[in-house]
């Protein structure tokens, strides 16, 4: 899902590990496995030490409703449950704790708990809990970025928005365990998991004491959240670690382990940690030095391709918080989609696959990745390296160099500079930036990094979210979740568009991709096929790099699957450990 999972992730950074790069012809994806080889039963009474590879602190909003990034969500997976559970291709099955009927004619989705699900204070899972979290959302001080399309679609959000009535007429508990959800008309995006119906439940009973306004500081958010995964959270080390015990009141019974703790690892160390066997399992490794830990004694590494995507984006407006929607100013520096595009075609992203990933990212050609089938228009030749393009797009388009300089002037005359953002992490962060840059040079584009440096993950997506006015352009990455509809990210009136690029043409293309008439397949092919050619032509963001991911894993771990429609929770559930230290096997 777009919006309920979406990742910020970034790309590495230029810290060394004092270690030789080993030389690489890249990697098939497909050869790593994406279960662990050990299967056996788990020991009991053991813990499992888990390393989260990340150059900044986590921000512990440990709340779906509120979380923004990927670190979050990590430390959230083994106890912050979700409610569906999805088939191959991320249709929502009904074998999950809840189950969905979704009715095209009368608009209508009923969802009903069918386990005997419990809080980790005991409470029950009720009806209300499926209800708050649309009216957390929805509310007027909600400070998260999930209030869009797909929540005011429902009949009497916007109502409860503005304050006009104190509660969602589109929204009714039938019993104790069920509601149903009026919605102003249904897509086939809704049968997805994320895909426009809310996937969590919220403990109304823990959170109802604390203003909206309040619940980012909440310590029943950031300090004692109550969940109902295989564990709960029992110990939060602000910024820098997270211990789990399991959830006595969990409807499956015991997991596997009796402590499990998650623990921030600055990249630079990560390597040195595995080959001490210090953690069992490494959370977003970095693929750039994939080559340097791949035959590390004691793990084995899976792999699996990524529901994301890099991107550069052109900062094109800002966010209006009284219309609550993106509003493009036709006059912002990036305006001209000639000069948008020239910096697509100045870029190899083949050889940025290559030469900084070991082959575990590759060229992207549309905003709808390869992992969605048909879906992705594979028609679409994207942006490949044509500097000589480059250079007849600005000339065309009026950008000339005036003075001599070796740099091109806006189409006034005027020094043109460009402020790129790009974030801090890694060995290959500076070196792809610095790549970039010079790039974007050799087509006569004076490009310089906002700040003067590479910038904090936190602090990147924050300047990102508030539009900061040294930035023009940047680089960063979505993680698409498992609903394909781009609604979420691209749409007029969804806080993650941070492009601020909005047009008529733009709303109507989205529109069709989440109409009524896209349960027809080959509408929605069309729907989807024309957004991307738009996308493409338009370029408020240029698809970079596909991605892959790996994961190493301790030998002695048992019960592992990453696969994508596994969810979190029964992933950890079923993870334990064969033996009672990580000496190499």
């Amino acid at each position: 899902m777009v919006t309920a999972t979406t990742l910020l992730v970034a790309c590495g950074g230029n810290k060394d590990n004092g270690k030789d790069k080993e030389s690489s012809e890249g990697v098939d994806i497909t050869t790593l496995p994406v279960k662990s080889e050990n299967q056996e039963k788990a020991l009991e009474g053991q813990t499992m030490e888990v390393a989260v590879v990340m150059d900044t602190q986590f921000k512990g909003l440990f709340l779906w409703e509120l979380y923004e990034d990927s670190y979050d969500a990590e430390f959230m997976a083994p106890s912050h449950g979700s409610i569906f559970t999805s088939d191959e291709d991320f249709v929502i099955t009904n074998d999950g704790v809840a189950s969905l009927d979704l009715d095209q004619e009368a608009n209508k989705a009923t969802i009903k708990i069918q386990e005997d699900l419990k809080w980790s204070d005991g409470e029950p899972v009720t009806a209300e809990d499926l209800i708050y979290p649309y009216e957390i959302i929805g509310h007027k001080d909600y400070t998260g970025v999930r209030y869009d399309t797909t929540m005011t679609n429902i009949v009497g959000m916007e109502d409860y928005h503005n304050g006009k009535s104190d509660t969602i007429s589109g929204i009714k508990k039938i019993d104790d365990k069920t509601i149903e959800i009026t919605y102003k008309e249904v897509n086939p995006g809704m049968q997805q998991l994320g895909g426009g119906i809310w996937n969590y439940a919220a403990p109304k009973h823990a959170l109802k004491d604390v203003a909206i306004k309040d619940l980012e500081k909440a310590d029943a958010v950031r300090r004692n959240p109550v969940t109902f995964g295989p564990y709960k959270m029992s110990k939060i080390v602000a910024g820098e670690s997270v211990t789990f015990t399991p959830n006595e009141y969990y409807y499956k019974g015991k997991p596997a382990l009796d402590k499990l703790v998650f623990t921030v690892v600055p990249s630079a160390s990560s390597i040195e940690a595995m080959r001490a066997s210090k953690y069992d399992m490494m959370i977003k490794m970095a693929t750039d030095t994939y080559p340097n830990y791949k035959d590390t004694e004691g793990y084995e590494v899976l792999g699996r391709e990524e529901l994301s995507y890099t991107y550069i984006g052109f900062k094109l407006g800002k966010w209006d918080n009284e219309k609550n929607e993106v509003v493009t100013d036709p006059n912002a520096k990036m305006a001209d989609k000639s000069l948008r595009q020239a910096m697509g075609y100045a870029v190899n992203n083949d050889q940025v696959g290559e030469k900084f990933y070991n082959g575990l990212r590759s060229n992207a050609t549309t905003l709808i990745p390869p992992v969605f089938g048909t879906l992705h228009d594979t028609t679409i030749e994207g942006f490949t390296e044509n500097k000589d393009k480059a250079k007849e797009l600005l000339a065309d388009a009026g950008f000339k160099d005036v003075d001599g300089d070796g740099f091109i002037e806006d189409k006034d005359g005027q020094p043109l500079v460009i402020k790129f953002a790009s974030m801090d992490g890694g060995e290959t962060a500076q070196p792809l930036a610095d790549y970039y840059v010079q790039s974007w040079k050799e087509i006569g584009l004076n490009v310089e990094l906002s700040t003067g440096r590479l910038i904090d993950f936190q602090s990147f997506y924050d300047k990102l979210k508030n539009d900061d006015q040294e930035i023009d352009v940047f680089q960063g990455a979505w993680g698409t979740g498992t609903d394909p509809s781009p609604s979420g990210l691209y749409g007029r009136t969804a806080q993650y568009n941070y492009t601020r690029f909005a047009s008529e043409e733009n709303d109507k293309l989205l529109a069709a991709i989440d109409s009524n008439a896209s349960f027809d397949p080959e509408k929605r092919k069309e729907a989807f096929d024309a957004w991307q050619q738009y996308a493409a032509e338009e370029a408020f963001v240029i698809p970079t790099l596909y991605r892959n991911e790996v994961l190493p894993v301790n030998t002695r771990v048992t019960g592992v699957d990453w696969s994508s429609n596994n969810l979190p929770q029964d992933m950890w559930f079923n993870i334990g450990v064969t033996a009672e230290s990580r000496s190499a096997k």
